[in-house]
């Protein structure tokens, strides 16, 4: 049994929990963190998920991904996750995730990282992950087309390469006085 922090409308915990599975009530909101990795080719980690794993099997998808369970901060989960899945560790203290976004149960935090990491020294976990390789933007949204990739915003994997190098929302930096 998972349990996971609810989360009221401004992100404060509610010192409640809830099981994984059961439904949230109107109000409650949970948080999931992903961790998307690019070398410094501008390719993006990707992984396959497992046959067997409910929901998207055999689907591509970023990097990692996954709930915060109880107690964990934002950074805390990406840590976890990204050890778990892929058996890289990644010290995230002090790291903010580059966006947020809100869906109807919950945050979504997008922790961008580049780093040139060998696959061949990477460990999968069994009940999670089959595969992992590098991939462009280019080859992800063709992956999205044949509904071999989980079905993201075409728009959102846009958003996460060029978002990859810096922060905010405007693309290069002017001193405007």
């Amino acid at each position: 049994m998972e349990l996971w922090d609810v989360y009221d409308l401004d992100r404060n915990k509610t010192n409640r929990t809830w099981v994984r599975g059961e439904e949230l009530q109107p109000g409650d909101f949970h948080l999931v963190v992903h961790v998307c990795i690019f070398n410094s080719n501008g390719d993006m980690l990707i992984q396959q998920r497992q046959p067997f794993k409910a929901g998207w099997p055999n689907l591509w998808d970023l990097t990692v991904g996954g709930s915060a369970t109880v107690g964990d901060t934002s950074q805390t989960a990406a840590q976890r996750e990204l050890y778990e899945e892929i058996g890289l560790k990644f010290d995230f203290q002090n790291k903010r995730p580059h966006l947020t976004i809100h869906f109807q149960r919950g945050f979504d935090d997008f922790y961008l990282i580049e780093e040139d990491v060998q696959l061949h020294t990477l460990s999968l976990q069994y009940e999670e992950v089959q595969n992992v390789k590098w991939a462009s933007k280019e080859e992800i949204l063709t992956l999205i087309k044949k509904e071999e990739f989980i079905p993201y915003y075409e728009s959102l994997i846009h958003l996460l390469f060029d978002s990859r190098k810096q922060r905010g929302t405007i693309s290069r930096i002017e001193n405007r006085s």
